[in-house]
């Protein structure tokens, strides 16, 4: 009896361990997901990310995968219940991801045109007798997107420390895209309105003129999730900022933006001048309702 006993036991000991092997193999062999917003269609992201997604899936010798959120807010979830494993984040969603969910693993931040900043506008047309942003007092304007950083969180900012909240512009609306905002404040619909400045560049010579920039804020990031292995968290990173010298590096990254020109190391302080921003916002938009 005590032999079939030490028999049974030894046989649930090597089945714990086989099962153990199994789910280590498992977890081996189960694909990163990498979460991106949908500032694009599915299909264009795909297209923007494979390389990148390429890099990694040989590089990590592990696959990785593409996951396209159905909205924002669904996306800041995603990464913050640790859904996905790795995600690319603007800084507003990364801001509330931060400030939600607590924080993540920050792998890198993407330099665009050699800077790890980027900046709006306030435009008005070429000709408009609006000269200071005291002058939008009662003018119509127009906003982007409600989630937009450079069409919407900063330059509302801007105009509040300017002494200018919505309640005192005649109008305002918010127009989804940037180009919407150009075509509105060139037609005439508003008076003015605010874009990202990669938008101020492309549409400078239909006529429209910057009435005030906004200061620059830090750029998108790269993130892991708690689900990641530190050991490779630390990998993810190092492969990441490697970009800068690998032969496919730029490649890879003007695929995702063909403004991006490197990669850097990222800190959760370099989002603390949005943080301000956002907090601001929210309050007058509270004060508002």
């Amino acid at each position: 009896m005590q032999q079939i006993i030490k028999y049974a036991a030894l046989a649930l000991s090597l089945f714990a361990v086989i099962s153990l092997s199994f789910a280590e193999q498992q977890q081996t062999h189960k694909p990163y997901v990498f979460g991106v917003h949908p500032y694009l269609t599915a299909k264009e992201l795909l297209e923007r990310f494979t390389p990148l997604i390429n890099y990694l899936s040989e590089t990590l010798d592990k696959q990785v995968i593409l996951r396209v959120a159905k909205t924002y807010a669904s996306h800041i979830k995603l990464v913050g219940e640790d859904q996905v494993d790795i995600a690319y984040l603007g800084p507003v969603p990364y801001v509330k991801l931060v400030k939600n969910y607590g924080h993540k693993h920050l792998l890198a931040k993407i330099q665009v045109k050699g800077k790890s900043t980027f900046r709006g506008a306030i435009i008005v047309p070429q000709n408009s007798p609006i000269k200071t942003l005291a002058d939008l007092r009662g003018k119509r304007f127009a906003f982007g997107s409600p989630n937009s950083t450079m069409s919407h969180f900063v330059p509302r900012f801007v105009l509040w420390k300017a002494g200018i909240t919505v309640e005192q512009l005649s109008y305002y609306q918010f127009i989804k895209y940037h180009e919407n905002v150009v075509f509105g404040v060139l037609i005439g619909t508003f008076d003015a309105g605010a874009i990202k400045e990669d938008s101020v560049i492309q549409y400078a010579v239909q006529g429209i003129r910057v009435l005030k920039w906004t200061p620059p804020i830090a750029v998108h990031v790269f993130v892991a999730t708690q689900r990641v292995p530190q050991q490779q968290v630390d990998k993810l990173q190092t492969l990441l900022l490697n970009l800068n010298e690998h032969p496919k590096g730029k490649k890879i990254l003007t695929s995702i933006k063909k403004s991006i020109t490197g990669v850097e190391a990222a800190n959760d302080e370099d989002y603390n001048e949005l943080r301000l921003i956002l907090q601001t916002v929210e309050q007058l938009e509270k004060q508002h309702d």
